[in-house]
């Protein structure tokens, strides 16, 4: 946007102010509105990046009533909208309420025509920033080749990719990350760009059921097999034919399992439980586990030839913490979904909160970033949401915006400094303690400093 194009919005019912308005922001187009209504009708013509607002609106030109449900309302439909709130000179606390709701500043009466265009300059800037990076985001969406990942981390792309050039073969995937990460996603994905897209994708959870039961839920059981067992029942393996199996957590498989399950995949036969017949099974198998399958083995709790038969292809997906700005980029997402969904009027976070979301170490994922959002949605008591509302206080790891501390400050950086360098080589201290101009010595020496998962 061009500085002649540019339009703002004055909110203001007293004619001398009006006049004074109109003439002192150079470059930019002046729009008056007296009253809320007006403003409306303006706002529905275009949407202005920047307005000023005057609490003091008629009706009820003497109090704040008419601004403050002015301010509201414009925030509910023109959430984008940078407001700055005009007060009287003795009003502090109406300005401080105002920008509590998710006003972008506030300036106090008499007017000062270079202080308040400033700050209108800066939330013009502040604005086509934003917008920039709203633009940035769309413009990465399509990079994913996957329906319902949204991502622009180089590490994560890179998993997308890896999907959609696996999904065509008829290999075994074995999908690795922590809880949370979205295994179950990227396996809807094979399904999804796989010859057995239009069979059934059915899921199964091997830690979720009780090992008594999970060989006749996997192989399904003939009737009178056991106690209970009124007729004959398919299992998931059998339900999935044509389509795709995916079973989560089979690190936590019993071993007893394991080599039934092992036999299936090398004969594509199952026999039910109280059964002798061996049943025809075309199925694509997808896998996945949040344990080190290698420790697994190890500790001799996974059969080996078991790990090989399932893991053809493996996926490794970055946890949260390592997938540079999509902690924003999801929360953002997350916060449009769910406001849509409830019918909120909170549409943005405040500063504290990006400052908090970044800084958390987010143990659970993705899964845990979006219920404290959709939490805060639903409990935020104001217009946007807060640390508070994320409940990512300092006890949870935030940062603490408000410090001057240097030293404090400078381990701030640091810190998100080795963060982002560990997470830009794929975790390989070498090459990270190179991209910061260090030695391996201190770059270990951070990590233990900082108490980092590499």
């Amino acid at each position: 946007m061009t500085e002649e194009s540019r339009k703002l919005l004055v909110v203001e019912d007293d004619p001398g102010l009006q006049a004074q308005l109109r003439w002192c922001f150079e470059g930019y187009e002046v729009i008056i509105a007296s009253d809320c209504k007006a403003a409306l009708a303006e706002l529905k013509k275009y949407p202005f990046p920047v307005m000023t607002l005057d609490l003091g609106l008629p009706p009820d030109a003497s109090g704040t009533s008419e601004g403050f449900a002015a301010l509201e309302q414009i925030l509910a439909d023109y959430p984008h909208t940078k407001i700055i709130v005009v007060t009287g000179n003795n009003e502090r606390n109406n300005a401080l309420q105002a920008v509590a709701l998710g006003a972008y500043d506030f300036f106090h009466k008499p007017i000062d025509p270079d202080l308040l265009g400033f700050i209108v300059n800066r939330a013009y800037r502040l604005h086509e920033l934003e917008n920039e990076n709203r633009r940035l985001q769309q413009s990465q969406q399509p990079d994913s080749p996957l329906e319902g990942v949204l991502t622009g981390s180089q590490a994560m792309l890179d998993v997308c990719r890896t999907v959609e050039k696996v999904a065509p073969a008829d290999v075994a995937v074995l999908v690795l990350g922590e809880s949370g990460t979205g295994k179950e996603l990227l396996a809807r994905s094979l399904h999804g760009l796989s010859r057995h897209s239009d069979g059934p994708f059915v899921a199964i959870n091997c830690a979720a059921i009780p090992e008594a039961l999970l060989e006749s839920e996997l192989f399904g059981h003939e009737k009178g097999a056991f106690t209970g067992a009124i007729k004959q029942t398919p299992g998931k393996i059998e339900t999935a034919s044509g389509g795709t199996l995916f079973l989560d957590e089979i690190g936590d498989l019993p071993m007893a399992l394991q080599a039934k399950l092992l036999r299936f995949l090398q004969e594509r036969v199952i026999e039910r439980v109280g059964g002798r017949k061996e049943i025809p099974v075309d199925v694509r198998v997808v896998c996945a586990t949040h344990k080190d399958p290698q420790a697994l083995i190890q500790e001799n709790q996974f059969r080996e030839d078991l790990y090989y038969r399932v893991s053809e292809i493996t996926v490794r997906i970055p946890p949260l913490r390592e997938r540079v700005g999509d902690v924003l980029l999801l929360a953002r997402a997350f916060l449009e979904r769910y406001s849509r969904q409830h019918g909120s009027q909170v549409h943005r976070f405040s500063k504290d909160a990006f400052a908090a979301l970044e800084a958390y170490h987010w143990p659970g994922n993705v899964r845990e970033l979006e219920n404290r959002v959709k939490r805060a949605v639903i409990m935020a008591e104001q217009k946007q949401i807060t640390a508070k509302d994320l409940e990512l206080g300092s006890d949870h790891q935030a940062t603490n915006t408000q410090t001057y501390d240097l030293r404090e400050i400078r381990e701030q950086v640091e810190r998100q400094a080795i963060r982002r360098a560990l997470s830009h080589v794929g975790g390989k201290i070498s090459q990270a303690a190179e991209l910061l101009g260090v030695s391996r010595p201190t770059m270990y020496d951070l990590i233990r400093k900082y108490d980092m998962k590499v």
